[in-house]
C-alpha cells in the first residue's frame, strides 16, 4: 500500500500531464487575468522590490557591504536569500486554502486530487524565480559567474521537493483543522525572522547559537546560495543537511496526502 500511494504522489503529474498542464495554466493566467499589466508584473514586481530594499537598507539604515562575503553590498546578500525565501512562504502561505478553494471542483468530479499541492507549489516558484533569474543575471554581469553555479538548479529543485511536502501536508491537515489558516500565517513570520535573511548571521556572537540555525532547513538553503554567489564556495555541511530533510519533507508530505485525500470529499 505504502509503494503504491508513494508511486500515485511521485508520477500523478506525469500520469496525469493533460490535466497536470491545465491546471498550472489555469492558476498562472488567474494571478494576471484581471490586471493592466498582465505578465508584466512578473518582472516589474522583483524589480520594485529591490529599488524598495536597496533603499531603505543601503541609505535609511546605512547597510553597505559585508567583509563575511567578499564585501558584498548588502542590497545583493538580502535579495539572495530574500527572493527564494518568498516563493517558500507564499507556496506555504497559500497552502491551507488550497484545498478549500477547490471544495466544489473536489466534492463534484473525481480527479487525482494531488495534482493541487504540486501546483499550489510550482506557480509561486514560476513566479518569483523569474526575479531571481534576472538577480543572477545581474550578478553575472559583475563577475560572480562560475562553475559552481551549475548546482543552483539541484538546490532549487531540492528547496521545491521541500516546500512541496510541507504544503501537501498542511494542506491537508486544513482540511479538518480550519484554524491552521492563522497558526501557518503567524509561524510564516516567525520563521522570516529565525532565518538570516534581512541579517547576517554574523550577528549572533555565541557559536552554540549559531550552531542552531543548522536545524533550519531554509537557513541552510539561503547560506548555499550565498556562498556559491558571492563567494564561490560549496558548503558540503548545509548540502548534506538539506539532502535528507528536502526528501523526507517530500515523501512524509505525500505520503499523509495521500492517506488521508478519501476522506477530503466528505469533509469539504
Amino acid at each position: 500500500m505504502f509503494f503504491n500511494l508513494m508511486r500515485q504522489w511521485v508520477f500523478s503529474a506525469i500520469s496525469e500531464n493533460r490535466l497536470f498542464r491545465n491546471f498550472i495554466r489555469q492558476d498562472f493566467v488567474a494571478q494576471f487575468s484581471s490586471s493592466i499589466f498582465g505578465f508584466f508584473w512578473l518582472f516589474l514586481t522583483p524589480i520594485v522590490h529591490i529599488i524598495i530594499y536597496s533603499f531603505v537598507f543601503s541609505y535609511i539604515f546605512q547597510l553597505r557591504s559585508l567583509p563575511e562575503f567578499g564585501e558584498a553590498q548588502f542590497i545583493i546578500f538580502m535579495m539572495i536569500g530574500y527572493l527564494p525565501w518568498v516563493a517558500f512562504a507564499e507556496a506555504v502561505s497559500k497552502s491551507p486554502n488550497l484545498l478549500l478553494e477547490k471544495a466544489p471542483l473536489i466534492t463534484k468530479v473525481m480527479f487525482p486530487v494531488q495534482l493541487l499541492p504540486i501546483v499550489g507549489t510550482i506557480i509561486p516558484y514560476v513566479t518569483h524565480l523569474i526575479g531571481f533569474g534576472l538577480l543572477l543575471i545581474y550578478l553575472a554581469t559583475q563577475g560572480h559567474l562560475s562553475l559552481l553555479w551549475v548546482w543552483l538548479p539541484v538546490i532549487i529543485f531540492l528547496q521545491f521537493l521541500f516546500t512541496m511536502g510541507i504544503v501537501a501536508l498542511l494542506s491537508a491537515f486544513c482540511v479538518f483543522l480550519r484554524d491552521l489558516q492563522q497558526i501557518v500565517a503567524l509561524l510564516i513570520t516567525i520563521w522570516f525572522f529565525l532565518t538570516p535573511i534581512i541579517y547576517p548571521i554574523s550577528l549572533i556572537e555565541s557559536e552554540a547559537v549559531r550552531s542552531l540555525f543548522l536545524l533550519n532547513p531554509m537557513h541552510n538553503f539561503i547560506n548555499l546560495y550565498r556562498e556559491i554567489l558571492l563567494l564561490n564556495n560549496f558548503s558540503v555541511v548545509n548540502f548534506q543537511i538539506i539532502m535528507p530533510v528536502s526528501l523526507i519533507s517530500y515523501l512524509v508530505g505525500g505520503w499523509v496526502f495521500m492517506r488521508i485525500k478519501h476522506a477530503f470529499g466528505d469533509v469539504l
